[in-house]
């Protein structure tokens, strides 16, 4: 079994001070938060960035200011910039942090109901136009699933020539589509051969997920974005303590933590010189 990637989505764009005073806003808080979750062992940043009133933006140099304060922290550490960005947001809003170059970014591949009132929307030419730059760019795209039919759509896209073998998936579960074992095992076995998968498991979600997951062979993500909980009704004082516990969750299940030099290798991802 590959040694196991684990991911921390340090903010996200939607959970804030309020649910949790320790959500990363400003450049110096996110380097500090994406430094804490590398040191307990997170080979991959998923990255959102605020303004520092903590308002969610997609602004181009504010993702290079943040990237360069997680840099200067952490140099070897993969930093996964979001394209999803937050409800309402254009393609070309969303599309900003790929003109840095990045190794990875997140692709989400289909619309879904994101509570209330609100849809994320992702159309057909949204999906293709972003796997279209992405590969021009040299930029592993991270495909976001929260149901069986976004791996359909990402599979298709793949035959169509839109997204690139091989292919690595994220599972958000608990949006959508049930966070259960049974709702893992099927769709991690709906994938290609060959092709990667972490999952995400959301708020409560998070821990039994990841336990799942090292178990089957897949990879895991944690953080404030999903989940702001470390145990029942306790808050977590950093996304390094989240780290920390899916760190121990593997020791025990007798999972090695990859690298990010090794993660790279198990993606498929080609360093930047």
């Amino acid at each position: 079994m590959e040694k196991l990637i684990i991911t921390a989505a340090i903010c996200g764009a939607e959970v804030t001070k309020e649910n949790n005073p320790n959500v990363p806003y400003t450049v110096e808080e996110i380097g500090r938060e994406a430094e804490s979750a590398y040191k307990a062992g997170a080979s991959i940043i998923h990255l959102h960035v605020r303004w520092d009133d903590g308002t969610p933006t997609q602004d181009r140099e504010r993702f290079r200011a943040c990237i360069e304060e997680i840099r200067r922290r952490c140099p070897v550490v993969i930093i996964q910039p979001s394209t999803g960005g937050a409800v309402g947001m254009t393609d070309e809003e969303r599309l900003q942090p790929v003109e840095l170059l990045p190794e990875m970014a997140s692709l989400d591949c289909g619309t879904l109901n994101f509570g209330g009132n609100d849809i994320f929307v992702n159309t057909e030419t949204t999906i293709k136009n972003f796997a279209k730059i992405m590969n021009e760019k040299g930029v592993k795209p991270e495909i976001e699933v929260f149901d069986k039919g976004m791996v359909d759509l990402a599979i298709r896209y793949h035959k169509q020539g839109h997204i690139l073998a091989p292919m690595h998936f994220n599972f958000v579960l608990g949006v959508q589509m049930d966070a259960t074992v049974r709702d893992l095992a099927y769709i991690a076995h709906s994938i290609p051969e060959g092709s990667t998968w972490t999952v995400s498991g959301i708020g409560r979600h998070e821990f039994p997920m990841a336990a799942a997951a090292i178990i089957m062979g897949g990879h895991v993500r944690v953080g404030f974005e999903d989940n702001v909980y470390i145990s029942k009704g306790v808050l977590a004082k950093s996304n390094g303590e989240l780290v920390e516990k899916v760190v121990r969750i593997a020791k025990e299940l007798g999972r090695e933590i990859a690298t990010p030099d090794e993660a790279r290798r198990i993606l498929s991802i080609k360093p930047r010189c």
